[in-house]
């Protein structure tokens, strides 16, 4: 199967055609294997334009959401990033491409463990993976210049906020279990939080103490 054509193609039409326009964010796109990060028996799919199951009733979001939130992320690179729920490892090695180092905790620990695998294997030196509450964020390397959470929480956890650098900023699908808004976040120099919405989406939900209940 010709992955990389795939890949072009996705960018191509999945992402430019829907006006996604920050050059780093498609020269990433252009460049990471995400059939990579995928179970073998549903790696033909990888570069399609839907969301893919990955085990535990977890998904992998389609290319368009991860790169919408990338881009919404607003890097410019060298930042210090917290991912919450790391899932696959595609949206982790998405942001190493651009940011400087990132932090990111998964719930399943099994998934954490195939994750390493694949991105020590890609050659990644600028991520730290953890398994554990994510809603709790990760307090050891805080502050974070921006955080992204890529399941659905019913409110934004209060732990991330306090963990968010001033002037920083945080993307979330924020709402309730069969519908959200992915929603912009930014803190700040006064801690002050200011929201803006910027499109409807279906998540998963964010299990945790600052989540939904298991």
């Amino acid at each position: 199967m010709d992955y990389a054509a795939l890949r072009k193609h996705m960018v191509d039409e999945q992402l430019i055609g829907r006006g996604i326009t920050n050059k780093k964010v498609l020269e990433v796109f252009y460049k990471v294997e995400r059939h990579r990060f995928m179970p073998e028996n549903i790696r033909p799919s990888s570069y399609a334009d839907f969301p893919l199951p990955i085990g535990h009733e977890q998904t992998i979001s389609q290319p368009y959401i991860v790169a919408l939130m990338t881009e919404s992320l607003n890097l410019r690179g060298g930042e210090k990033v917290l991912e919450i729920g790391t899932g696959s490892g595609y949206q982790t090695a998405i942001l190493a491409e651009i940011a400087g180092l990132v932090y990111s905790i998964e719930r399943f620990n099994e998934f954490k463990v195939n994750a390493e695998i694949i991105l020590n294997d890609l050659g990644y030196k600028n991520i730290k993976l953890a398994s554990g509450d994510g809603t709790l964020g990760w307090p050891e390397f805080a502050p974070y210049d921006r955080i992204i959470i890529t399941a659905a929480a019913p409110k934004i956890p209060v732990p991330l906020v306090e963990q968010l650098k001033p002037g920083g900023r945080m993307i979330l699908p924020l709402g309730e279990n069969f519908g959200q808004v992915l929603t912009a976040v930014d803190k700040d120099e006064t801690g002050q939080l200011k929201t803006e919405n910027i499109c409807g989406c279906v998540f998963v939900p964010l299990i945790g103490k600052y989540g939904w209940s298991q």
